[in-house]
């Protein structure tokens, strides 16, 4: 079984398609994450997060229900 966790991208460091990245909070802790799978992801947005990768864009909604689990 695996977990993703929703956190919130703070900060983008575009440095190419495959080697973007981001600053990701995750209850106040920031994170790298990779963002290579995101490509339309923004400071602001919510995205799903397993060991360091970011899979998918998720709204603020759907990742507060996920955190409240």
């Amino acid at each position: 079984m695996c977990l993703a966790v929703p956190g919130k991208i703070e900060s983008i460091t575009d440095t190419g398609e495959l080697t973007r990245a981001g600053k990701v909070s995750f209850g106040g802790t920031l994170r790298d994450v990779s963002l290579a799978l995101v490509p339309d992801a923004i400071p602001g947005d919510y995205v799903l997060v397993h060991v360091g990768l970011a899979l998918s864009k998720v709204d603020e909604y759907e990742a507060a229900r996920t955190l409240e689990y």
